[in-house]
Parts: structure tokens; sequence; C-alpha cells
């Protein structure tokens, strides 16, 4: 199965868009916010076996950096940019699946245009309030050595990092993630994703707009998503791993919050249950949308260039 891509033009910038599969069509929301989609593949792309699976790199991260300044990505600009590429796609409505920080701008968008959503899918989904963000990261330092967290101190500090070397960057995603996921050879897969489309520049610009966004978001403490969430009336699916680095309870509330959702733990699964519990996540995705079987897993599709 063969990828085709290309790039969406929006207000001030250049969508890189990577689409695969048949079926109903599924928007991906990468995480970060300061990543682009790349390293979500090739596991996910086996839900293209019974959906069109449409990724694209978020405003100014990955390759739709070109041009971008931090002042050009809002999240009132990353609703216009999912909503351009749902209208490019000439669909009234569309599921949109959220990784992690993509399952924020996921509920975002659904809560502001739940009559363009017709499923909700949140994996591993980032917490939906100030408060809650404030818990997660909290548990974070918790979780961690000392020494680890010296060392992750150390290396924000450095020169190389400041810089936006990418060596120094894997480095410290390597300390950063490695609570998230159960087995370290998994670790090691995903990790050199995370900035396989990325220049010391374009990492730069990343995380000046990961800035930008907290700011919009988890850094004002009235930001909290949940009591918009209880008026959400679209079919959705929260799967969380039953050792992410997110507390599960935090995803409860967000569960709790949506009327019409059912909430999965996957069982020995840590922050990236797409390739942690591949199988899993079909089944679940596949009974969300009343679709009961996936043909046998075979080669995974090229991530593509």
């Amino acid at each position: 199965m063969r990828a085709t891509y290309g790039f969406l033009a929006v207000d001030r910038a250049r969508l890189r868009v990577r689409v695969i599969g048949e079926g109903p069509t599924i928007i991906v929301l990468h995480g970060g916010p300061d990543f682009d989609h790349f390293y979500l593949l090739p596991e996910l792309d086996r839900l293209a076996e019974k959906f069109r699976l449409v990724y694209y790199d978020q405003r100014g991260r990955g390759r739709s950096a070109d041009g971008v300044r931090p002042k050009d990505v809002t999240l009132i600009s990353e609703m216009g940019d999912l909503d351009a590429v749902r209208s490019d796609l000439e669909l009234e409505t569309v599921a949109v699946l959220g990784h992690s920080w993509g399952g924020v701008l996921a509920m975002e968008y659904a809560t502001r245009h739940p009559e363009r959503v017709s499923h909700l899918v949140l994996m591993n989904t980032a917490p939906a309030s100030h408060h809650d963000a404030e818990v997660f990261r909290r548990h974070l330092r918790s979780i961690r050595p000392a020494s680890e967290i010296n060392a992750m101190d150390a290396l924000a500090a450095s020169d190389t990092f400041r810089a936006g070397a990418l060596h120094a960057e894997l480095d410290y995603y390597r300390l950063h993630f490695r609570p998230a996921l159960v087995a370290t050879d998994q670790l090691d897969r995903v990790i050199p994703r995370l900035r396989a489309h990325f220049t010391p520049e374009r990492v730069l610009l990343a995380r000046a707009i990961e800035q930008r966004l907290y700011r919009d978001t988890w850094s004002s403490p009235t930001y909290d998503l949940l009591p918009r969430l209880h008026h959400l009336a679209v079919p959705t699916l929260l799967l969380h791993g039953e050792h992410d680095f997110i507390p599960i309870r935090l995803a409860e509330h967000i569960a709790g919050a949506i009327p019409d959702s059912r909430f999965v733990v996957l069982p020995g699964c840590g922050h990236f249950a797409y390739m942690e519990a591949p199988e899993l996540v079909r089944e679940q995705v596949g009974r969300l949308f009343g679709v009961s079987a996936f043909p046998s897993p075979r080669r995974a599709a090229d991530a593509g260039p």
C-alpha cells in the first residue's frame, strides 16, 4: 500500500499532507506539540487496511515549517488548519484521531465544531485542563530518579541544546520518554523519528511554537476543556496505556466528561499505543466504526520520504 503526498496552502503556511488507505476518513493529529507526524509511522498505518488516514505536519513543524514564524501559530490557527484539511477533503464530517498533545487539539476542534466531527479517537491523550496538566508535570518529576532529572536539566542548559542541535534533542527526549514505554527496544525505535525531518532552525521554531500553544492552553490557570466536553455528542474512543506516563486518572476525567465515550486501558502498554499494542488499537478503532475484522497483518506501508 502506497501513500500519496502533497502540500495544502493555508493562510501564511503550507501544510505537508500524507494520505494512505481507503474507507472512512480519519484525520490524524500528531503530538508534541513540537513534533511532526513521522513518529507515528509505520505502525499507525495498519489502520489503513480499513480507513483512509490523512496525516499532516502541523503548522511550523517538520515539513510544514517553511516561511512560518512563531507568531503565526496559535490555538485558533491550529483549529483553522485542521478545518482546512477537512474542507480540502470535501467532507462535511470527518473522524479525528489525536495522539498525546494531538488529543488536546482533537478535543478543542470537536467542542468548537461538533457538527463536523463524526467520530473522535483520543489515543494516550494529554490532559484537558490546566489543573490536570500540573498534576501530570508533578507526576513526571515524582517518577524520575534524581540522576535523570539532573541529566535532563543539564542537557536543557547546555549550549548545544539551546542551539537546537539534533543530537542533544534526541538525548533529551530519550530521557524524557524513558518512563513512557515499557520496552527499551521500542524507545530505540521511536526516538530517532522525532527529529527525522528537522534542522536546528526548525527545532528552535518548534520550541517557540510549543510555548505559544502552552500559553493558549495549559499555562492559563482558567484553561479547562472538561465542562465543554459534557456537551459533546460525538462517539468517542479513549485508548490509554496501562503504564502510560500520563496517569490513567487524567484520561478518566476526560472519559467521564464525554457522554458518548468508551474508555479502554490497554494492558502492558505505555504512551505509544499504536506501536506497543497495534492489534488492540485496530480492534478498538474498528469497533468504534463497526468494522469487525481486519486482514491479517502484513508488511507495513512505506513511511515515505
